[in-house]
């Protein structure tokens, strides 16, 4: 990335091509996990990555390498905040997509929240325990995290669902 601060767009762009060089084995772990560790020096270049490996078709964080997971662990708190957010709203989405029917879209919303469980048991537990916190205070109708809760919309049935996700994070 020539330690430019990519768009989003470009963030996806590239995830797209370094995920599936190494879907193809074109390119080692080792090498995804430092092109990836400079992507998620940025808000934009984490979500343009999470966009493309956390809900597409995408098997590398099914799969994760242990190159990739020190690269996310060194990001550090963006990295586990973007990921308790992508939670939340997974959690909730499959909710949503229950009550209409939409089988489908329940299926990579669950994959999605599965992921992210995965993901944040894997990264730093001192800043995924403070951040989920701070999740739970949001359900609760308090802090940071009540507004984001409210402005998406969530009633109590989608935020039993992410705490439910939330308690899968702790049994493993």
């Amino acid at each position: 990335m020539n330690n430019l601060a990519p768009s989003f767009e470009q963030a996806m762009r590239v995830a797209t091509i370094w995920t599936e060089a190494w879907e193809r084995c074109e390119i080692s772990d080792e090498v995804l996990a430092d092109r990836v560790g400079e992507l998620v020096a940025t808000k934009d270049g984490i979500r343009g990555f999470f966009v493309v490996s956390m809900a597409g078709d995408c098997p590398l964080l099914d799969r994760m390498p242990d190159a990739l997971i020190f690269e996310l662990r060194r990001a550090g708190e963006n990295i586990v905040d973007i990921t308790v957010k992508n939670l939340a709203m997974s959690s909730a989405m499959a909710i949503n997509h229950q009550r209409s029917d939409n089988l489908k879209q329940k299926q990579g919303s669950e994959r999605v929240a599965a992921r992210c469980i995965d993901l944040l048991r894997s990264l730093d537990p001192k800043l995924v325990k403070e951040r989920l916190e701070t999740l739970l205070r949001g359900i609760d109708g308090r802090g940071d995290d009540a507004i984001f809760l409210d402005r998406w919309g969530y009633d109590s049935e989608q935020k039993m669902a992410i705490l439910s996700n939330v308690n899968c994070i702790a049994r493993s």
